[in-house]
């Protein structure tokens, strides 16, 4: 079930459900600008969830007739890999908000816009890799060092590593191209100052959250091929994982000193999944240092590495807060 092997009427419907549903929210459920609570995030989180689910058991065995179990896992392993890769961008998403002193009641609109343009993005790199896999074989290889790579870095890398947005390229050139308007204008993004069109600093806190996710893309889609090159389940997990981040982020945000050890989780995951696509032999004959890794086995570890991170941070948040006393 290859990239070229579905119909086209499947990817139709998919996108055409995922545009209406995003219109659902930013015309009907967020047509007004509002604080985000932890409530909504965590109503809003459990749906993104569901719906998932939903996808993975009932709906793409409707739209794929050549869905099968062992697709349902591949898709699953897929968004837990993607949705924990995007804890990550979370937390240097709160540090953009942070930097450019972004109100609240305006978050929720620069990442509906940043998500959007994260899943046309994404889909493009998705589209490219998956064709270059199934043309060239070691690409998948060289996939597997960059996520290699992406795990060790991770391990040496602080919370804040990177995010300057005084120092983004695409930034320093928005500034150069458009004069900025040194306050905020509401949800406003374009502008006009002395007559001419002007960006507003949230447009800019758009570019920079855009252009971080292109980095971490170019992590956690490697990543994805280390599950599956099947394009139709690499895609609809990332776009799953992506929906579901704007959720994430507004239930996260606030507690990011309570994940003190997901940063080593999510890089162990990354080294887990560079180390599995190097000794996969990918439908071959196995090589003397190749052997495969089932798709349960790799969901196993990777929730179970996850879940662990996440214990173990709030075990050590518990112990912290404990040892400090009332």
């Amino acid at each position: 079930m290859a990239l070229a092997e579905i119909s086209s009427l499947p990817w139709f419907i998919f996108i055409a459900g995922v545009i209406f549903f995003l219109a659902l929210d930013l015309g009907v459920f967020h047509r007004k600008a509002h604080v985000v609570g932890i409530r909504e995030a965590l109503i809003w989180s459990a749906i993104w969830f569901s719906c998932a689910l939903a996808f993975a058991f009932f709906g793409a065995p409707l739209l794929v007739d050549s869905w099968t179990r062992n697709d349902t896992e591949l898709f699953l392993t897929g968004y837990i890999i993607e949705l924990s890769l995007s804890m990550d961008n979370v937390f240097v998403i709160a540090l953009i908000f942070a930097w450019f002193r972004v109100p609240p009641e305006h978050q929720h609109r620069v990442l509906f816009w940043g998500i959007l343009g994260a899943l046309v993005m994404r889909g493009a790199m998705i589209g490219l890799g998956a064709a270059a896999v199934s043309r060239f074989e070691w690409v998948l290889y060289i996939m597997a060092l960059v996520v290699l790579f992406s795990g060790v870095k991770m391990v040496f890398s602080s919370d804040d590593d990177g995010v300057h947005p005084d120092r983004n390229f695409v930034v320093r050139l928005a500034r150069k191209l458009y004069p900025v308007t040194p306050e905020y204008e509401g949800q406003r993004f374009l502008t006009k100052l002395n007559g001419r069109r002007a960006l507003t600093p949230l447009a800019l806190v758009l570019i920079c959250v855009e252009t971080t996710d292109l980095v971490f893309a170019i992590d956690s889609i490697p990543a994805i091929f280390g599950v599956t090159n099947k394009g139709f389940i690499i895609f609809t997990s990332n776009v799953f994982a992506i929906l579901g981040l704007r959720s994430l982020y507004f239930l996260l945000a606030g507690a990011i000193g309570y994940f003190r050890y997901l940063k080593t989780g999510l890089a162990s995951v990354l080294i887990f999944i560079g180390v599995k696509m190097l000794i996969d032999p990918h439908g071959h004959d196995p090589k003397w240092f190749q052997f495969e890794i089932t798709t349960k086995l790799s969901l196993s570890i990777v929730g179970g590495i996850i879940l662990l991170s996440v214990l173990a941070s709030l075990l050590a948040a518990w112990l912290q807060a404990r040892r400090k006393g009332p």
